[in-house]
């Protein structure tokens, strides 16, 4: 299955591989264009060996190990693409989503889901910051701090339960989702996730 011509721009933000250097990121992109997330993750993997600072690699490899479920591969390479090049929004974008992913594991203590759910939203913060009218990352810092309001407001977690900082973490997505629907009022998923977070925030509350 190929991939929407509007990801393939997004994966590959600027063509500087010529014939004469790493074929395997060539190879590696086709892989990704043609949405074979498998074979892109060993083409591009060899790719990176051969150079480890090419960031258009490291970028597609964390999109396809991303695409493959490998959430905490993605994480790393994504981290070596924004040590490189730090202000490249789509690299904290895509880390944020990993992270999110992590966080679901139940086999993680609850110390690491709470890194995962936190870094998630300080990663979408970043992507706000450096293209502060996408509105994804707005509805995704929303949709992520309200995943972190409920597991901080979760009472069988005595070691991450933290009452103020669920409630808070539960209007911060308000917020972020509200900004979203005032931009496109048409927007009805936004205004459907809008509901469940208030719904959480005033059960949390009290209200309810």
């Amino acid at each position: 299955m190929r991939l929407p011509v509007i990801l393939v721009v997004l994966a590959i933000t600027s063509a500087k591989v010529s014939s004469a250097q790493n074929a395997y990121v060539k190879l590696g992109q086709q892989a990704l264009m043609e949405g074979d997330f498998k074979v892109a993750v060993q083409r591009l993997e060899r790719a990176c060996i051969i150079d480890s600072t090419n960031t258009d690699a490291l970028w597609m490899l964390g999109y396809s190990y991303y695409h493959s479920a490998n959430y905490k591969k993605s994480i790393t390479a994504y981290t070596r693409v924004v040590a490189i090049k730090p202000a490249d929004a789509t690299s904290y974008y895509y880390r944020a989503r990993a992270k999110t992913y992590m966080a679901k594991d139940n086999s993680l203590s609850a110390q690491e889901r709470d890194k995962y759910l936190y870094g998630a939203i300080v990663d979408f913060t970043k992507s706000i910051y450096l293209e502060p009218t996408d509105a994804k990352y707005y509805q995704n810092r929303g949709i992520a701090y309200r995943e972190y309001g409920v597991f901080k407001l979760d009472p069988t977690s005595k070691s991450t339960y933290d009452k103020v900082r669920g409630i808070n973490a539960l209007r911060a997505s308000i917020g972020d989702l509200e900004k979203v629907l005032n931009d496109n009022p048409s927007r009805a998923d936004i205004a459907s996730l809008l509901d469940i977070s208030k719904e959480k925030l005033a059960t949390a509350v009290g209200h309810r």
